[in-house]
């Protein structure tokens, strides 16, 4: 397999070899390692109970193509060069189910269908793991936990999460789903649709999607994030907020507390269940 490529995007950190001290003054434990998986982009740091970070974000480039091997090597290479922790989150651009990535759209859906992210990752960096959409990973990162909140994502396709009263509500694959003339969410705004049209374009498409989310979700409160949400120029209601994507990864401590444990010990029964047969 080859190495992967030590080249990183602006505001990254090279992945290369570095030190795994841990840095003095923070929060304190337990240490996240927190991952945020992209069809351009993986991004990943460490985070203190508070959810602070504990060291420079690592940002490197997805490999193309990003089979599950070349990508859960990556992952190593990137952890080895952070500090130490205690468990793993990580946010993927697909349906997860009990661990489980069920879709891919933009990393190679073959590859990835059925493979088990959770328990692989458990495996290679012997910590326990949480996998989650990267959408909704990102929204924990930013709902106030009141009312009807929704996290929508720009990038390489669209993301969607919804929330209620700050619970996870049952994952709605919305860039799959038909929106205007035979193209999906995703072929309607992703990162190709932007270039292709320019900005002003694009932006009239974006407005386009929020009114629709709107009448189909009649949210409280609507949060735009992903790596493109800094191209949208538009004039926005009170209720649509832009995000940072760094929420994909500080959304990563949250996954972790006591109102998904009752998922994921029924991700861990899943899994076991699956190896007996």
């Amino acid at each position: 397999m080859a190495k992967p490529s030590t080249a990183t995007a602006k505001r990254g950190r090279r992945v290369g070899k570095g030190s795994r001290a841990m840095p003095r003054g923070r929060a304190g434990p337990p240490y996240t390692l927190a991952i945020d998986i992209g069809g351009t982009h993986i991004k990943a740091s460490v985070l203190d109970r508070s959810g602070k970070p504990i060291a420079d974000r690592v940002d490197v480039m997805t490999p193309h193509p990003a089979p599950p091997a070349v990508t859960v090597e990556l992952l190593r290479t990137i952890a080895n060069v952070l500090p130490q922790f205690d468990r793993i989150s990580a946010g993927f651009p697909g349906v997860i189910q009990s661990g489980r990535v069920i879709t891919a759209p933009n990393l190679g859906a073959d590859a990835w269908r059925d493979f088990p992210l959770a328990a692989e990752l458990e495996k290679q960096l012997g910590k326990p793991a949480r996998v989650l959409n990267d959408a909704e990973v990102q929204g924990l990162g930013v709902i106030s936990g009141s009312g009807l909140e929704c996290v929508l994502t720009f990038g390489t396709g669209m993301g969607s999460a919804i929330y209620r009263d700050g619970l996870l509500m049952p994952h709605l694959e919305l860039g799959q789903h038909p929106v205007w003339k035979n193209k999906t969410y995703d072929e309607y705004v992703r990162a190709p649709a932007l270039k292709k049209l320019g900005p002003a374009k694009w932006n009239r498409r974006v407005s386009r999607v929020i009114a629709l989310i709107r009448t189909l979700l009649n949210f409280d409160h609507l949060y735009l994030g992903g790596g493109n949400a800094v191209n949208i120029t538009l004039e926005l209601p009170s209720d649509v907020t832009i995000v940072s994507n760094l929420a994909g990864i500080t959304g990563g401590v949250r996954l972790w507390e006591a109102q998904f444990d009752a998922f994921f010990v029924h991700a861990r029964r899943s899994r076991r269940v699956s190896r007996r047969w």
